[in-house]
């Protein structure tokens, strides 16, 4: 099952690139001369760069060495820039099209057909390379974001407490060492009660993140009732028991579809992610099913890492749902389809009783790029109050 899932997947992403690069690589060609050695050039390391990523993800699951690191760099940085010259010619293009069927400036352009292919590549191309930059900077500056959450208690407790949250690190070749450090410092000066890891710790394979001994960073992480987590996609895509075990032997503690009482004040449960039949082969269960034979006076904390809140109602006595997966869009304009697709892309929302917030993250998938927002810190603080009575 989850061999089929990856080439399904794989088939699907495979060819909407392949064809979106054919796109741009025909209207880069068409702004060099005809006769030119620069079109050999240009088609060879067009070629190379295109395949840079899937070439250097092959290549890692074969074996960790230099060459699959740079090769998913350059290929991680082509995916953006490659969306973005995607984008550029497609605007250009439309406006050649109403330019000819308006007759504005249309002589001009039929008049100077190389000379206007080639500004328009050049304008483009400094579109795509701007906004490429733009984003790796901003990638790599998170925010702490402070989200409060008042949660009534049936047995008349008044206590905060403080919790942050950290989803999508996607740690592997492109989240490493550093960008880890600077995470495990931002969640210790914050002195958190608990920590909640809400999915894709791991981007895909766990042997990078284990070559790079990044688990005894994790390990450093001090919190007064520990660091739970659950799984994601990501962790299933490269492996999730695999994953789950590594980082458990470094104090990540996962809840996959249990609940735990914490400090006899609520509970949290823990999701296996909506991916786990697909990639895992394996079914996961409802929450009703998880929250099956708790003590119902408690309210529960759920951690889920994709947020689909559409299809079944949320049970009464849970508090508060914690997902991410979103990235929020990660790159513009896919923040746009991705509203469109969650019903809570980002940020925080309140269901009947139930608080909702849907993290942003960490880390990237793909690209090491963020054109749409910062990654993120989760500063929880949960307010435990009364439950008022009538």
């Amino acid at each position: 099952m989850r061999f089929q899932s990856f080439i399904i997947f794989f088939s699907i992403f495979l060819t909407v690139y392949g064809l979106g690069n054919f796109y741009v690589y025909i209207r880069g060609l068409q702004a060099i001369p005809r006769g030119s050695f620069l079109r050999y050039v240009y088609t060879v390391f067009f070629l190379l760069i295109a395949i840079a990523y899937i070439a250097g993800r092959f290549l890692e699951r074969a074996a960790i060495c230099r060459p699959s690191d740079v090769l998913i760099w350059i290929g991680s940085f082509h995916l953006a820039l490659f969306l973005y010259l995607f984008l550029g010619f497609f605007f250009m293009d439309i406006l050649f099209f109403f330019s000819r069927i308006s007759g504005i400036f249309f002589e001009s352009i039929t008049a100077h057909v190389l000379r206007t292919r080639q500004i328009t590549a050049m304008l483009v191309a400094f579109f795509a390379i701007v906004m490429v930059i733009i984003g790796y900077i901003n990638a790599r500056i998170p925010k702490i974001t402070e989200v409060e959450m008042q949660i009534p208690h049936t047995k008349n407790v008044t206590r905060n407490v403080n919790a942050v949250l950290v989803t999508d690190i996607h740690l592997g070749i492109i989240i490493s060492n550093s960008r880890l450090e600077k995470l495990v410092s931002m969640i210790n000066g914050l002195k958190p009660d608990i920590v909640f890891f809400a999915g894709d710790i791991v981007d895909e394979d766990i042997a990078p993140v284990i070559e790079k001994n990044l688990g005894e960073l994790l390990s450093s992480i001090k919190s007064t009732f520990g660091v739970f987590a659950v799984t994601g996609n990501h962790e299933y895509i490269g492996g999730a028991d695999s994953a789950v075990k590594y980082l458990e032997a470094h104090g990540v503690r996962f809840l996959r579809d249990t609940a735990v009482l914490v400090d006899n004040l609520f509970y949290l449960a823990g999701r296996e992610d909506k991916s786990a039949p697909n990639f895992g082969g394996k079914s996961r269960k409802t929450l009703n099913e998880i929250l099956q034979g708790l003590d119902s006076s408690y309210p529960v904390v759920v951690m889920d890492h994709q947020p689909n809140f559409r299809k079944t109602p949320i049970p009464k006595n849970v508090a508060a749902i914690l997902s991410g997966h979103t990235h929020n869009g990660q790159l513009w304009p896919i923040n746009h389809i991705v509203s469109k697709i969650f019903t809570v892309p980002y940020g925080y929302r309140q269901i009947g009783t139930t608080h909702l917030y849907v993290s942003s993250g960490y880390g990237t998938w793909g690209p090491p790029v963020r054109t749409v927002n910062r990654p993120e810190i989760v500063h929880l603080t949960m307010k435990f109050v009364p439950e008022n009575r009538p």
